[in-house]
């Protein structure tokens, strides 16, 4: 018997995920001082829908477990397929995000200030959907998904309006994604 064929039916080995570390040095981010990080946050994320709960102390108190940092142009920030673990909050700048297929690449949007990309792998482990790649140079908040274990632990009224927010725009997504797709069925 070859033992070194695959066994039929067998799951395959898992992949580890690709953590902010290894994308940080491959994409060559450089810090952002925690302080301007914050700014840009509170600036773009106050005033939304959950504002009265979501307030500048709240998001300094979130900022606690972000990394900020500035990316150049034409960085891949996060890549199709691969496994991931952390999300990423566009502070400043532009990323396109496109899906690969084998008939025909898809351009599926750009993601501007204030706009969250990668938590579909971080809040369901599940392997990246899209290409993300910087279209100008940005400044991005990230959060790695043990950090948002530990926010869950330490501030879970915070992690729930972080969580709430999240599927708030999931939804959002969801909407627009299923209004493109009956448009494309003749169904609208």
């Amino acid at each position: 018997m070859d033992r070194s064929a695959p066994v039929v039916g067998a799951m395959p080995a898992a992949v580890a995920p690709m953590t902010w570390a290894h994308r940080a040095r491959a994409v060559g981010a450089r810090p952002m001082p925690p302080a301007d990080g914050v700014a840009r946050l509170v600036a773009l994320w106050s005033g939304g829908r959950l504002a009265p709960a979501v307030d500048a102390a709240a998001l300094t108190r979130l900022a606690d477990h972000l990394d900020f940092v500035h990316v150049d142009a034409g960085r891949a920030l996060i890549v199709q397929d691969e496994p991931g673990d952390f999300l990423l909050v566009v502070l400043d700048g532009s990323v396109g995000i496109d899906r690969a297929a084998a008939a025909d690449p898809a351009h599926l949007g750009e993601a501007r200030p204030g706009d969250v990309i990668g938590e579909m792998a971080v809040l369901d482990a599940g392997p990246r959907v899209s290409t993300c790649v910087t279209r100008t140079p940005c400044a991005l908040a990230v959060l790695e998904a043990a950090a948002l274990q530990r926010l869950m632990n330490d501030e879970p009224r915070l992690a729930l309006l972080l969580l709430a927010g999240l599927a708030r725009r999931l939804s959002l997504r969801l909407r627009h994604a299923s209004t493109r797709l009956a448009a494309l069925l003749g169904d609208g």
